[in-house]
């Protein structure tokens, strides 16, 4: 959709004689309406005629509704109604292209309507003759297709395909209507749009829909199926209980500027990737621009809310870029940057035409503003370069200079009063007049402090006692360690100790600290099921701090999805390892682990050979990680396992290492 802006506009049977007027149709020919369920929500046919001096009466949109504005945007002449108490995932009314294709439908019917009372003045119900070029009945084409025909009715508590229960009605227009759901077989929310399988969008709503279940992209809202059964076309959808969409998000003013720099350029990745499988939105609205819990943003109505609209798809680079460019306008300045007031925003002064958005509210962020400007304006101001694609709008979107997060306000903790150590209440003077007063008297001196020689004998007393308890814990500790190492070197003359990673081999002895070379590196997954970026491996033991291997992004903390991700370390041969050093980006948790000195061949890497690396030898958090076992291990493989990932800035799970050392 190009611009989109909204209206509402109502129709009723006793219009239909000003409608076909308007429209240069035959007189007396009234369009054929559908029943609508009663308070419902109509989406329009036609423009609807002012009713003279009536309070209630919608307002009216007149065929010039639809003119051009010198920035080339279509726009309404009056504001449509605002919508009130709308859920999250209510689609918006009309904009004015949906109108002028509504009424280029409804132009087409009241034709329909004139050859057939031309040919059957009687109404005795024979077929009339067609005109010429109109395809017979029962051609493939779709326009012999009704145009008019009246969305299913249906109720909260009606069940479409045996599983899916309608719950409640989001909205209601004379082609479709779109309910929240629950799919009873899975027990979860979902969406659905209904709509009459004889319409002549049936067929373009359900290839819209097939087409986007195939794009597979998690930063759209899902469609689930899309079916033609029996008097149903219905499309199911995800349901996103916890999102919360960006005109809800509006409500309380513009977005900090790092805010809307992260939903725009979201946004503008989740479009450009569309466009280039061959997809495009072309109804991007801030109802359909969702953020969730996590942060992240995803598009709802790929494809589809247009096609339940009959909009049309030329021009499609340019009508998603301008819609991204309106949606950023509202981020930053709180205003609809159309005449028309949208989505709770109030719209710009009409004759004010097409201006960057620091232009209208003062502080927006410049780099923004000349990026909206070169989205929305056909011909940006100040001589910048329009963008016409979504692809171009990321590039730019990427030059741009990297918009700062806000910091986080700084808590103030008011200064407590010193108090002296020993300080007693004096007692209150005596007011005049009391026994107690009389002249010359004076304040009885301060209680002196009570003896504390016992206390402190007690106290010097567990200080010694606890120390001698550590004393005697290190020693044991000590004696226990010779113990073990004695025994395990014993041990290996037999062979494998059962696959445990500590396990000791006769090797020389290594000398403390001494830095053990890394002759290679590769990504494990538990799963098995992806590899997470391993051409970078290598960047972990280069020496080069500012290159790092990284882990995939994830919407959800490690632990959610699987286990942990992390890198297997090689050092060629069995080595004496006393510690291990790892330099992460941004805090991150990390465990070591180790196979057992009798794997010296290939590295265990499949998904079921994580129990070869046995338990956790060290664990620690931060970004200067020193992982130290509680006793040196002898191991040629290294399982540095993340378990914990620190947030982008994009919000999601992102875990980045730099370098790895490893010392004997």
């Amino acid at each position: 959709m190009a611009d989109g802006t909204k209206a509402v506009v109502d129709t009723s049977e006793a219009d239909g004689a000003a409608l076909a007027v308007a429209l240069g149709s035959t007189p007396g020919v009234t369009p054929p309406t559908a029943p609508t369920p009663q308070g419902a929500r109509t989406d329009t046919t036609g423009p609807r005629p002012p009713k003279a001096k009536a309070a209630t009466a919608q307002p009216a949109v007149s065929e010039s509704a639809v003119a051009e504005e010198p920035t080339g945007q279509p726009v309404a002449e009056e504001p449509a109604a605002k919508a009130s108490d709308d859920p999250v995932e209510r689609t918006a009314p009309l904009s004015t292209a949906e109108i002028a294709a509504e009424l280029a439908v409804g132009a087409a019917a009241l034709s329909s309507a004139a050859l057939q009372l031309a040919a059957d003045p009687a109404g005795s119900g024979k077929p009339a003759a067609k005109a010429a070029g109109e395809p017979a009945e029962g051609d493939a084409d779709t326009g012999s297709l009704p145009l008019l025909l009246p969305a299913p009715l249906r109720h909260s508590g009606d069940k479409i395909a045996g599983r899916y229960r309608l719950e409640e009605c989001v909205t209601q227009s004379q082609a479709f209507s779109s309910w929240r759901a629950v799919d009873e077989k899975l027990r979860r929310a979902v969406g659905v749009h209904l709509l009459a399988p004889g319409h002549q969008r049936a067929r373009a709503v359900l290839a819209a829909a097939k087409s986007a279940a195939l794009l597979g992209d998690p930063r759209f809202v899902q469609v689930l199926d899309a079916v033609q059964e029996g008097e149903l076309v219905y499309v199911v959808r995800e349901w996103l209980p916890d999102a919360t969409d960006l005109a809800t998000l509006l409500t309380d003013g513009p977005m900090e500027p790092y805010d809307a720099f992260q939903m725009v350029r979201q946004v503008t990745d989740a479009v450009a990737a569309a466009h280039r499988r061959g997809q495009a939105h072309l109804r991007l609205t801030p109802r359909c621009v969702l953020r969730t819990s996590s942060g992240q943003y995803r598009l709802n109505g790929l494809a589809v809310d247009a096609a339940l609209r009959g909009l049309p798809t030329e021009d499609a680079e340019r009508t998603d870029t301008r819609a991204i460019g309106a949606l950023l306008y509202a981020a930053l300045t709180h205003r609809w940057p159309y005449p028309e007031d949208r989505y709770d925003l109030q719209g710009l002064p009409k004759d004010l035409g097409c201006v960057p958005p620091d232009q209208v509210r003062a502080g927006v962020h410049k780099g923004l503003s000349e990026l909206t400007a070169r989205a929305l304006c056909e011909q940006p101001p100040h001589h910048l370069e329009p963008v016409t694609s979504p692809e171009q709008l990321a590039k730019a979107i990427a030059l741009m200079p990297r918009v700062r997060q806000p910091e986080p306000p700084t808590a103030v903790i008011p200064p407590v009063a010193a108090t002296p150590r020993y300080a007693t209440a004096r007692p209150a003077p005596a007011p005049a007049g009391h026994p107690g007063a009389h002249p010359g008297a004076h304040p009885a001196p301060p209680a002196p402090p009570r003896r504390r020689g016992r206390r402190r004998r007690l106290v010097r007393l567990a200080k010694w006692t606890a120390s001698a308890v550590a004393l005697a814990a290190i020693g044991l500790g000590s004696w226990q360690l010779v113990t073990h190492l004695n025994a395990g070197t014993k041990g290996t003359d037999g062979g494998s100790q059962g696959g445990t990673s500590q396990s000791v081999a006769p090797l020389p002895p290594a000398s403390a600290g001494k830095p053990l070379k890394i002759v290679g590196a590769q990504f494990f997954n538990p799963l098995g099921n992806s590899a997470e970026h391993p051409e970078s491996t290598g960047n972990v033991f280069d020496g080069n701090p500012d290159t790092f291997w990284q882990t995939s992004g994830y919407y959800d903390q490690l632990g959610v999805s699987k286990a942990g991700t992390g890198i297997v370390v090689d050092l060629g041969s069995v080595q004496r390892v006393s510690a291990v050093h790892v330099l992460a980006k941004g805090a991150t948790t990390v465990e070591l682990h180790a196979t057992a000195a009798s794997v010296t061949g290939a590295a265990p890497t499949d998904s079921s050979d994580l129990p070869a690396y046995g338990s956790a030898l060290a664990k620690g958090t931060g970004t200067d990680i020193e992982l130290d076992p509680a006793h040196p291990l002898n191991s040629r493989y290294l399982l540095i396992w993340l378990t914990n990932l620190p947030k982008d800035v994009d919000g999601r799970y992102q875990g980045r290492i730099a370098e790895i050392k490893v010392t004997g």
